[in-house]
């Protein structure tokens, strides 16, 4: 049975699904009174792609959106179809190269998870990982963060974190977990193999188990006055030491 469709807000967040998959948009809502540039090329790139264009005034697009960060632009969007399963992507991956996963242990702000997919699709990780009780799913708020990236990112919700870090690890996969107490540092790890990066939220960090699972703990280190990263900017540091040890070669 196919699913009801949803509701993407914001240029970046539409923008990318017109140009990746513009099969998918039903319609797209925009403010007629805005005429700007970035507006017009945008009216452009849909009518080129062939998709209903419908005038909206603020408040229609406001009720659509859920807000006010639409920007002047919603759209109706049908489900694409997606891998179906962690391991048929990893099976995928596996062929090309060593897979490089992102995973939230804890993260329930869709600002956050917006944020993280966005750090997470510009390093080139191939997926995020969330377990269902912890942790935000893909919304209206959490697309438009992401701009875009929660349409190219696969973002799986796990019903048991613990057990799919451990089938990961049956991937040889190493399993690295990022905590302010570990003795080791971001940069003294090779992370240029297959590899899952696990961070918990600001504040709780990981939850117990999930530490325990991890085959190695590591800190990012911190030379302010602050004990913390916000989890997006964490996601992003690690990642892209993670890309920069792939691309040194």
């Amino acid at each position: 049975m196919s699913s009801a469709p949803k509701v993407l807000f914001g240029f970046h967040a539409v923008g990318v699904r017109v140009k990746t998959a513009p099969q998918s948009v039903i319609e797209i809502y925009f403010d007629p009174t805005r005429r700007d540039a970035r507006m017009r090329q945008f009216v452009d790139r849909a009518t080129e792609a062939g998709i209903r264009l419908i005038e909206a005034d603020g408040p229609r697009l406001a009720k659509l959106s859920g807000g006010h960060g639409h920007q002047g632009v919603a759209a109706r969007v049908s489900e694409i179809k997606q891998v179906h399963s962690l391991d048929e992507l990893l099976e995928g991956i596996e062929k090309i190269e060593a897979p490089l996963i992102l995973v939230l242990d804890g993260v329930t702000d869709p600002h956050n998870l917006g944020a993280c997919l966005r750090v997470a699709d510009g390093a080139g990780a191939h997926a995020v990982i969330a377990p269902k009780d912890h942790a935000v799913g893909i919304n209206a708020t959490v697309a438009k963060v992401a701009s875009g990236a929660a349409e190219t990112v696969p973002y799986f919700m796990v019903t048991n974190l613990a057990r799919t870090l451990n089938e990961l690890k049956e991937r040889n996969i190493w399993i690295i977990g990022t905590s302010d107490d570990a003795p080791k540092t971001l940069y003294q790890v090779d992370l240029k193999g297959p590899t899952a990066l696990v961070l918990g939220a600001e504040g709780d960090g990981m939850r117990q188990l999930t530490r325990k699972t991890c085959d190695e703990l590591i800190s990012i280190p911190m030379c302010g006055g602050v004990e913390s990263l916000n989890v997006s900017v964490a996601s992003g540091v690690c990642l892209y030491e993670a890309r920069r040890q792939r691309t040194a070669v």
